[in-house]
């Protein structure tokens, strides 16, 4: 299959290629297009066919449910059953209202019970479906031009880092879809908040930009699934990213806690006995620790307490350790107030849940 490229000013996109995108989509192919998180990969959503053909590019398993993006809030009463939560408004609920108003468009995805019109193919075969509205103007523009829902999961090979600038994706999905949208590099770097309404209490499943803070200043209590942090249970995944491995380099990846110093001493003792081993050693760290290790590929994820950076970071830094052929990789812990926890579950995640308590360690 040939990949058509399409490069767009995200500011001002040119909707003949717009057009062209969305006419693909009601034919039933697969275009990548991007969002303030990730670049994501996009299929009708109502179309089980299409929900396939992601899952085949991708090599994702099925039973890890899909994202549907919309463009309209009053379009969640044709995909979701909204009658059943506290009060309803123009046939979506205050509390789907609220939270619409404060962070749509914007990176929060949220879970309701499913209607009919969605097929379990795109759900990873759940009575819920995952919702959201991405900020981004060539992403709205695209959902608006393709029918109004797009299943869009992170357009990368499934397990890879995901794709934060359109080279990730040429790498991952060159020759497998009909289309990628360049709108270059995304503004945040980590995929959506997702919250599930479909309990008393809201729940976060996977944390991004939007905090449990945030969340809880609208709706008062909300939790955060113990997976998050938790190596995942055996259970069918109610949201993407929850089960299986994700955002994964090619090299092990390692986090490490503890004291600074401890940290150093421990990573620098491995890189050297690694290199005895032939093998090449990379390190994830602070700005201000950069001059720290003596590993021979040391990346960079901003300055100290600046989750931000590191989030925008994260998955290019990974992708580079491939590019570098890296056999092990030592990352730094970072902070987990605000998007910091986002960063980490994504590490986390990445690392099979492998962590090193370097204060142990030293004793």
């Amino acid at each position: 299959m040939d990949t058509e490229i399409i490069r767009f000013n995200r500011e001002d996109p040119d909707m003949t290629g717009i057009d062209k995108a969305g006419k693909i989509i009601k034919e039933g192919g697969l275009v990548a297009f991007p969002t303030e998180t990730v670049y994501g990969l996009g299929g009708d959503a109502l179309n089980p066919d299409s929900s396939r053909k992601i899952y085949e590019a991708k090599g994702r398993p099925s039973d890890n449910p899909l994202i549907v993006h919309i463009a309209d809030v009053k379009d969640i009463s044709k995909i979701a059953v909204t009658d059943n939560i506290a009060y309803v408004i123009d046939d979506v609920s205050n509390k789907i209202a609220e939270l619409a108003d404060r962070f749509w468009p914007g990176p929060l995805t949220i879970i309701l019970h499913k209607t009919d019109a969605v097929p379990r193919e795109t759900t990873g075969g759940l009575d819920t479906v995952a919702i959201r509205m991405p900020s981004d103007p060539i992403a709205l523009a695209f959902i608006k031009a393709s029918g109004g829902f797009i299943a869009a999961p992170s357009a990368n090979i499934s397990g890879r880092p995901s794709p934060t600038e359109v080279s990730h994706v040429i790498e991952d999905m060159d020759g497998r879809i009909d289309m990628i949208l360049d709108g270059g590099d995304v503004a945040i770097g980590v995929e959506s908040t997702i919250l599930d309404l479909t309990d008393e209490i809201p729940m976060i499943l996977r944390p991004g930009a939007i905090t449990v803070d945030d969340l809880s200043g609208v709706l008062g209590e909300v939790r955060i699934d113990p997976a998050v942090i938790e190596d995942g249970s055996t259970a069918a995944p109610k949201a993407p990213g929850m089960k299986y491995r994700h955002y994964a380099p090619k090299g092990e990846l390692v986090i490490v806690t503890g004291t600074h110093k401890n940290v150093t001493d421990y990573i620098n003792r491995r890189a050297e006995e690694e290199k005895n081993d032939l093998l090449r050693t990379g390190v994830i760290c602070a700005d201000e620790h950069v001059l720290d290790y003596r590993a021979p590929f040391i990346k960079c994820a901003g300055k100290l307490g600046d989750e931000e950076t590191a989030a925008k970071r994260l998955y290019s830094i990974l992708r580079e350790f491939d590019h570098d052929e890296v056999d092990r990789i030592y990352s730094e812990a970072f902070d987990t107030e605000g998007i910091g926890n986002a960063v980490m579950n994504r590490l986390l995640k990445a690392a099979g849940h492998r962590v090193t308590d370097a204060d142990e360690a030293s004793d």
